[in-house]
């Protein structure tokens, strides 16, 4: 349960209600991060527009990649809820058990170069970004990763800061694996 007040589904009406109606049509349910919004229905809108357009959007990064930034940032913050959900869809790209546990423990060099650069590159810029520096995007290009792929990779990254911070800082708690079942991931 959130530290703030929560609308429902079944209480929702009006531009809430569409909202949620909205959001369970793009995402096949309603979890608790899109409910923290409901006092601010709005803000649900500009979200899932964020949301949908850096994860689910065109890009050059592929689906499993733009996961893996996923967990390591949430990971970098602490944020057992998305952790858990992120690490669900990561394994709907990688059958591979290993790739899970590496991604979820921060075990980067288990990960292949692509992936492993992407998942360094997001821990610092989360845990250090005054550190940041040309040398971080280099070590990208070095990976095989261009322009185009470490804009996403920064867009995702500082994307997944927000939604944690929200998370974090209003109480949204995972409530298990029953919770986090049925949501669309392609």
């Amino acid at each position: 349960m959130a530290w703030i007040r929560v609308v429902e589904p079944e209480a929702a009406e009006g531009p809430l209600k569409e909202v949620y109606e909205q959001t369970v049509g793009k995402r096949g349910k309603l979890a608790a991060v899109h409910k923290i919004h409901s006092l601010h229905p709005e803000s649900l809108t500009a979200h899932m527009a964020l949301y949908m357009t850096l994860m689910f959007g065109r890009s050059p990064l592929s689906r499993r990649e733009r996961e893996a930034i996923a967990v390591a940032v949430s990971r970098a913050n602490g944020c057992a809820y998305c952790v858990a959900h992120h690490t669900d869809a990561f394994r709907r790209f990688v059958k591979d058990e290993a790739v899970v546990s590496a991604i979820q423990s921060g075990a980067w060099d288990a990960l292949g170069g692509r992936e492993a650069a992407l998942c360094r590159y997001a821990d610092k810029l989360t845990r250090r970004p005054s550190e940041s520096t040309h040398a971080d995007v280099d070590a990208l290009r070095a990976a095989g990763l261009n322009d185009a792929e470490a804009l996403d990779a920064a867009q995702i990254t500082g994307y997944f800061n927000f939604v944690n911070r929200l998370v974090l800082g209003l109480g949204v708690a995972d409530a298990g694996e029953a919770e986090r079942q049925g949501f669309k991931y392609d």
